[in-house]
């Protein structure tokens, strides 16, 4: 499997996990990924000034690692992103108390 068909499962379970562990159902994430695609999906979601309702629903359940913030800087998935996205994605865990 190559690494994008990777990323894109890894960002179907972002979605699976968010609802398994936290029992949020990420509707609007799961028709963004069908609409756009997990790379454009990942790329909206890291370069908002605010972080998404899933973001926020993850980081209620204590569960930032489902986050697709910390998808993103899996060093699995470096080669997708630009080190400015990476930056975004590791800000806004920082700014949640997250340690990576």
């Amino acid at each position: 499997m190559d690494v994008q068909a990777q990323f894109d499962q890894a960002m179907q379970d972002v979605y699976v996990n968010a609802l398994k562990y936290c029992n949020y159902k990420a509707t609007y994430f799961f028709q963004m990924l069908n609409e756009r695609g997990s790379l454009a999906t990942a790329r909206y979601l890291i370069t908002t000034d605010t972080p998404s309702d899933g973001f926020t629903k993850l980081w209620e359940c204590g569960r930032l690692d489902l986050t697709v913030e910390a998808t993103v800087l899996d060093p699995d998935f470096e080669s997708l992103f630009t080190e400015e996205e990476r930056e975004l994605a590791r800000e806004r865990l920082r700014q949640y108390g997250y340690n990576i």
